[in-house]
């Protein structure tokens, strides 16, 4: 990890990259298995699923007693997390419906709009080197909250066939039914088509890796949505002299441990805090079960020394990180000056953990400088807003002269016509 001093503005742009894949050597990995699950369905799904994952599956969904014999296995401990988690996701999610409100704009002229929630949605939860059984917390709940008919779930298995059980046992706790071992581009491509076991969905919700991701884009110029254009997870740390070191390592390497893609930046207005922190991080990785992962990330991150706090939120709203935790005296006044990020931690402790398990706001957040443009996923990322009008006697006597001299400015006759019929008609 470099530590970067007092870099002048032009150079902002170049030390804010995240690391590249070339898209188009991606796309031509993907398309082909896109193309074989649409054409070939669960044939292809087993074929693949042999040659990426190493593991020849007979049955692509789970079944109940692999559900029961999941339960058996997974420790009370984590079931009582899990559940604690559960319902703190719920309480905060829960406040995010919106209730239908009639408005009036003119009189006799009534509109509104409804949330209606997507009938069919597809989670993909990663289960490889770490096996996101949380990530089915974040999705299942606000899609259960938003009405969601059907949750479709996939995730790869491991070498002996199986899922991990903590997947099974969270997807069953939220009503899950229809399972599937199945992950990567060909389990994206299988919930966009269907097969002749895994339904098709409308909507895919899911982080994963690149070609996962790349799979997700694909399908999205099919029409089928996705919930955003997620990548590589990150975090931005703030920290000032009042910091301790030992917690900004261990927020940074929660990120670096995720992937050798992900990317942790750490800015500073101390040299001094910035040595300390790097110090730290190299005692704390040494730590890691995921050691290598960490140490590939932290070749792609960044400690960046600027000269006040006005220029650290500049260059932070810039970087517009997905996780950003604000370790100083003066979090609370940060924080209000935050306008591009996925989710913001406030204070010394408040790690980015708590969101991605269990403090009740949501994990799934927008990556690459999205949070630019997009928000993370909610109630709202399962349901579409419909609008509704409906118009009296008296209501189209007051709007439809407007109408129609609009109508025919644009010289849309017919238009101006569905009008001028109701008028007459009165």
């Amino acid at each position: 990890m470099k530590i970067i001093k007092y870099p002048e503005t032009g150079q902002w742009k170049d030390l804010l990259k995240r690391p590249v894949f070339e898209t188009a050597s991606l796309e031509a990995r993907v398309i082909p298995v896109l193309e074989a699950v649409k054409k070939e369905g669960d044939i292809a799904l087993k074929r693949f699923t042999s040659q990426f994952d190493g593991v020849d599956i007979t049955d692509i969904r789970v079944s109940s007693l692999e559900i029961d014999e999941a339960n058996l296995l997974v420790d009370e401990e984590l079931k009582i997390a899990i559940r604690a988690a559960r319902q703190n996701i719920e309480k905060f999610h829960s406040f995010q419906k919106e209730e239908t409100k009639l408005i009036e704009t003119t009189p006799g002229v009534t509109c509104w709009r409804k949330s209606v929630p997507i009938q069919k949605v597809g989670f993909y939860i990663p289960g490889g080197t770490a096996p996101l059984f949380s990530t089915i917390l974040m999705l299942a709940i606000p899609a259960d909250i938003a009405g969601c008919e059907q949750k479709v779930l996939c995730t790869p298995p491991n070498k002996e066939g199986k899922i991990h059980p903590a997947i099974l046992f969270t997807a069953n706790l939220l009503g899950i039914k229809n399972i599937y071992k199945v992950g990567g581009a060909q389990a994206i491509a299988a919930m966009a088509y269907g097969t002749e076991t895994v339904p098709q969905v409308y909507k895919i919700f899911g982080p994963g890796n690149q070609y996962v991701t790349a799979a997700k884009q694909l399908v999205f110029k099919d029409g089928v949505a996705i919930d955003m254009p997620a990548g590589p997870s990150e975090v931005a740390v703030v920290a000032d002299d009042t910091a301790n070191p030992a917690f900004v390592a261990s927020d940074l390497l929660s990120q670096a441990e995720h992937g050798v893609d992900s990317q942790v930046m750490l800015f500073t207005k101390s040299e001094k805090k910035a040595i300390e922190v790097l110090n730290e991080v190299k005692m704390q990785t040494e730590e890691l079960s995921r050691k290598g992962f960490a140490e590939k990330s932290l070749e792609n991150s960044k400690c960046i020394v600027l000269k006040n706090d006005e220029e650290i939120m500049h260059m932070v709203n810039e970087y517009a990180p997905e996780h950003l935790i604000l370790q100083t005296s003066n979090a609370e006044e940060l924080a209000g000056k935050v306008i591009n990020a996925g989710s913001v931690f406030i204070g010394h402790y408040t790690p980015e953990s708590a969101g991605d398990y269990a403090s009740g706001t949501n994990h799934t957040l927008p990556t690459n400088g999205y949070a630019k443009a997009y928000s993370g996923v909610s109630v709202d990322s399962f349901v579409k807003k419909i609008t509704f009008q409906s118009i009296s006697k008296e209501g189209i006597k007051c709007l439809g002269p407007v109408i129609e001299t609009m109508a025919a400015a644009e010289a849309l006759d017919a238009h101006k016509n569905a009008v001028s019929v109701r008028l007459k008609s009165l």
